[in-house]
């Protein structure tokens, strides 16, 4: 399994980019959010990546952070939802939109993404209603806001914590201690939090 890419960001188009690692060029598909953010041709990168493996072929997808991998690979657990689909899914609605959208059951904002019908959309709401960062039934934890606050979500992320999870002990830590915390501070009262 190819977890994670460092090197040379080599090339892009619209819904690829060539990662070039000791020599080797490997094509990622990305979401255009991922590919907005990954920085200039020529750049060093780091990006996480899910590899799938069909009949027919290696597919290697990129993300910009543990969070949209998790949406990624709860959106291509639902029938009908492949790698490219729910990439397009995820060019259209960020994570924290595509939680917010399954906890409501909202279809009409699911099916914004190319290649998503109504019948897909209720589908997608309705297998993932509870499986993307909801907190007690009662909707998503909001995002943290903020460099220190979203550095502590990613660091909750790669210690195996849930998306929802990690919201729920980010925002409790950052309402804690106030809007200005370290991220020393912040990721150990959301370690102490979620150890609860």
């Amino acid at each position: 399994m190819i977890a994670r890419l460092t090197g040379k960001l080599a090339e892009t188009s619209a819904d690829t980019a060539i990662i070039d690692v000791g020599g080797v060029g490997y094509l990622v598909h990305a979401s255009s959010r991922t590919l907005d953010a990954i920085g200039p041709v020529g750049g060093d990168i780091v990006i996480l990546t899910e590899l799938q493996v069909r009949e027919d072929a290696w597919t290697l997808f990129g993300f910009g952070s543990p969070v949209e991998r998790d949406s990624f690979r709860a959106l291509t657990s639902v029938q009908s939802v492949g790698g490219r689909l729910a990439l397009a899914i995820l060019s259209v609605l960020s994570p924290d939109e595509l939680a917010r959208a399954v906890s409501q059951g909202d279809k009409a904002m699911i099916g914004r993404a190319n290649g998503v019908g109504p019948k897909l959309a209720q589908r997608i709401a309705n297998e993932l209603h509870g499986k993307l960062g909801l907190v007690g039934g009662s909707g998503p934890a909001p995002a943290p806001r903020g460099g220190a606050a979203s550095d502590a979500l990613s660091a909750l992320a790669n210690l195996g914590f849930k998306p929802a999870e990690a919201s729920a002990a980010v925002n409790a830590a950052q309402d804690e201690l106030g809007a200005d915390a370290g991220l020393d501070a912040l990721v150990r009262l959301a370690l102490r939090k979620a150890s609860k």
